[in-house]
């Protein structure tokens, strides 16, 4: 198989897009999703009481909605916005078959800085109060059997004599099973599976530092605030171990989704929630701009403006922030269908790319349909595919796995 060059053009979206459907309660001020009595915002570093609200669970269905977004941004930059395998598919270019709107899908490949914002936010809701133990099963059972399933499915689909892409060896197919085939330096099934390693090395350092001794509002922010600083020395030396542990150019967009969590669960007045986010957000746009703006020339993998890489990013920040404090009213956004389009991101997510190489090629090349055409029934078709395999292999697979995992019934404490 022809895997794609790890730059930082390469695109993805990861768990924002596999954290699970986010639940958290409606509250007003000072109120937060568990039981037991909740501080004031910014009530200093007591977090571990907890509010009820008396109307009980819902869930925040506009971040379901915000998660599909972002993966479609990522599915149009794979399609329409960069060069690499998927001008083959094409017969040309994307920016001869797009002329017009191929620069603008170029900015697509920051829905993977959103999904980062929306995982950070979501991890840390959906953590706190559990165990080590139930943390590690639900993480587990939402990433792997939807994951599993796109590699075999690729793998099957690439092994097909009349297919341009070729598979990879046995071997290295079985390594990727294992989600760690990027630092044992395996060739990859899904290209966009870096981002589950991304994700990976995010639960670990939340799991250590925040899960294992008990999540309380004065863990969470030194948490937030000895990784940011723990990053930026990691880039300042330059050192690839530390590096890979601490993720400098992905870990303000985590941070920055852990700092709205903080706003939507203690409220609007929290000074050092925001000042959090701030500082999350000036140091995301800035990896943002270095890791995907060139200069303009003729051998340039893109050509981004960095004032829109800078808007993108603001508007990332911006919308998870309206749907933490429900602002517009996003908070009472309660339509169903958005539950599904959260369900449908992940598993789109994991074969969009690939098996929409083999999609569009059939499409436009053998069946001369127009290209976008091509492009939206290419998208349909892969939504239809993420839909099957969260019907027959995430909703059966998710829940026995879990049990497996940590058979004792679900506690929060």
């Amino acid at each position: 198989m022809t895997t794609p060059p790890r730059t930082d053009d390469a695109p993805a979206v990861a768990q924002g897009l596999a954290a699970g459907p986010p639940k958290a309660t409606i509250r007003g001020r000072g109120r937060g999703p568990g039981p037991g009595p909740e501080p004031r915002p910014g009530g200093g570093g007591r977090g571990q009481g907890r509010g009820r609200d008396p109307g009980g669970p819902s869930r925040l269905r506009a971040l379901d909605g915000l998660r599909l977004l972002a993966a479609l941004m990522v599915a149009g930059y794979h399609y329409a916005g960069r060069s690499g395998d998927i001008s083959q598919s094409w017969g040309t270019s994307p920016a001869h078959q797009f002329p017009t709107t191929a620069p603008l899908f170029a900015y697509g490949c920051l829905g993977v800085q959103i999904f980062f914002i929306i995982s950070g936010f979501v991890i840390c809701l959906s953590g706190w109060g559990r165990t080590l133990r139930a943390f590690i099963a639900s993480r587990v059972s939402r990433l792997y059997p939807a994951y599993w399933a796109a590699i075999l499915l690729v793998t099957a689909v690439f092994a097909l004599p009349w297919v341009a892409q070729k598979a990879l060896p046995p071997s290295e197919v079985l390594t990727n099973l294992t989600m760690l085939q990027q630092p044992l330096g395996a060739h990859r099934v899904l290209g966009v599976c870096w981002t589950l390693w991304a994700e990976m090395r995010f639960y670990a350092l939340f799991a250590l530092c925040v899960i294992l001794p008990g999540a309380t509002r004065t863990r969470v922010v030194l948490f937030c605030a000895g990784w940011t600083l723990a990053a930026t020395v990691a880039q300042q030396a330059h050192h690839p171990l530390l590096n890979t542990l601490l993720m400098p150019q992905y870990a303000p967009f985590f941070i920055g989704g852990i700092g709205l969590y903080l706003l939507h669960r203690y409220g609007a007045r929290d000074p050092i929630a925001w000042a959090i986010v701030l500082v999350s957000w000036l140091l995301g746009q800035h990896y943002a701009v270095t890791g995907l703006w060139h200069a303009p020339s003729a051998h340039a993998f893109s050509y981004r403006s960095a004032s829109v890489i800078i808007a993108v990013v603001t508007l990332g920040f911006a919308l998870v922030a309206l749907v933490a404090l429900g602002g517009l009213g996003l908070r009472r956004v309660n339509w169903r269908r958005l539950t599904l389009a959260g369900a449908l991101t992940y598993p789109f997510y994991l074969v969009h790319e690939h098996l929409g190489w083999v999609v569009i090629r059939a499409l436009h090349r053998t069946l001369a349909l127009p290209s976008y055409a091509t492009l939206l029934l290419t998208v349909a078709l892969m939504l239809l595919l993420a839909w099957l395999l969260h019907r027959y292999v995430e909703r059966p697979l998710t829940p026995r796995l879990k049990r497996a995992i940590d058979p004792r019934p679900a506690h929060r404490h």
